[in-house]
């Protein structure tokens, strides 16, 4: 299975790498810049043209990331995607990714959003226990999820 990071979370100095980026103090390949997002040609990808989206500002994971700037990279991450649609890049299709937390596979704490190309024998897949669930147990998880909100 093809790993999403395999980077150094931190620069030589201990600066997070993506705010390192984000700031103009780490080098990148840039393809979208604003005010308060970057985003960037991944340096390992997964595939040809995988980019990653991610806030200037330093949000450790997605729950500390406020609503609009989370609304805003998904935007982003939208037309970066439409857009390499239209290059000569092969896609055949898009994965958008975010590893929430250690255990989703996020090495780097800085919430990111990935971008990347998909086709045919590309090598990267998803694995799982993909079975169906009981409609009791599937009844249970929503009415935990619900009450947690």
């Amino acid at each position: 299975m093809a790993e999403l990071r395999r980077m150094p979370a931190a620069t030589s100095t201990g600066e997070c790498v993506f705010c390192a980026i984000g700031s103009g103090r780490a080098p990148a390949a840039f393809v979208h810049e604003d005010d308060d997002f970057v985003a960037v040609v991944d340096l390992r990808p997964v595939t040809t043209g995988h980019l990653l989206v991610l806030p200037r500002a330093h949000y450790a994971d997605l729950a500390s990331l406020p609503a609009a700037a989370g609304a805003r990279m998904f935007t982003i991450a939208q037309e970066l995607a439409a857009a390499s649609r239209r290059t000569d890049l092969r896609c055949e299709a898009i994965n958008l990714f975010l590893a929430d937390g250690k255990a989703a596979g996020q090495e780097i704490p800085h919430v990111h959003l990935h971008v990347i190309p998909r086709f045919a024998g590309d090598g990267f897949v998803l694995n799982a226990d993909w079975r169906v669930r009981t409609r009791e147990e599937l009844t249970e998880v929503a009415a935990k999820v619900r009450a947690a909100r």
